[in-house]
């Protein structure tokens, strides 16, 4: 009998838990508020602007222009953390390549109005492209940059495109394997509503793409970036870095391979 109790114990809390992470998910998923790096000043000039998404909501993003026709122009997709601010360390350094960019605060985010989910965030991404292309970039000089979660948006929008070329900075193959190694007594495949699965979609980019990546990353297994990097198209580049986390490093070498390859776009 006591057995017998503590097997239905057990099982209670386990469906319990596997609730809470149904109910929960995405507030597990997407962290708006939390302020992830900060302290750098902005040494890169940019411009506050709006962007008007299908589904009528505004978007902030950074705008930085150098000359459209003759650089190449950055899509800078952030990850699940933190606002813009946090991404100034990084941006700083575009400042320093002929590069214009544009830096979008996903729904949510930064402010902004809504809440995330993934069809939203493919929504968002795709209406930048949109703005980018009124303000007269051509889809062909248009770079998608993926940094962690947005690496899968990146992959998502980047697929059957003309796109200059992808970027894709510390990448998972799907949120279903990511969350399974976090989670791994669970059904994660039948709880996820944000799948993100960009290892079956790498393979429709023709673009040329760079994959940068840590070793050391504690939260995507550097075999996912591998992983991304082996079912990606030619050409294809890496960046892979013994002693990187998560957070990549900005150093001269991470830079020296992202210049290396917008010069091998032009």
């Amino acid at each position: 009998m006591y057995n017998l109790f503590l097997v239905g114990l057990v099982l209670l809390v386990y469906l319990s838990v596997t609730f809470g992470l149904y109910i929960y998910q995405r507030s597990l998923l997407y962290h708006p508020i939390e302020n992830n790096y900060y302290g750098d000043k902005m040494t890169v000039e940019v411009k506050k602007v709006k962007i008007s998404t299908e589904d009528n909501i505004e978007l902030l993003a950074w705008y930085h222009k150098k000359d459209i026709k003759r650089f190449k122009t950055i899509l800078y997709l952030h990850g699940n953390a933190g606002s813009l601010e946090n991404r100034i360390h990084k941006i700083n350094h575009f400042n320093n390549i002929d590069i214009n960019f544009l830096l979008l605060a996903w729904r949510g985010f930064s402010n902004n109005p809504g809440k995330p989910t993934e069809q939203g965030l493919y929504i968002d991404a795709r209406s930048a492209v949109k703005w980018l292309i009124n303000e007269g970039v051509k889809e062909e000089n248009i770079i998608i940059y993926g940094e962690s979660l947005g690496t899968g948006v990146a992959t998502e929008i980047a697929q059957n495109k003309k796109f200059a070329g992808v970027i894709l900075e510390s990448p998972f193959t799907s949120m279903i394997a990511a969350a399974k190694s976090k989670y791994p007594i669970f059904p994660i495949k039948l709880l996820l509503k944000d799948k993100y699965e960009s290892d079956k979609k790498i393979k429709n980019i023709n673009s040329p793409i760079l994959i940068m990546h840590g070793e050391i990353d504690k939260i995507v297994p550097f075999w996912m970036g591998k992983k991304m990097f082996e079912l990606a198209n030619e050409p294809k580049y890496s960046y892979f870095s013994k002693f990187d986390d998560h957070m990549m490093e900005f150093d001269k070498d991470l830079l020296s391979s992202i210049k290396s390859f917008i010069n091998s776009l032009n």
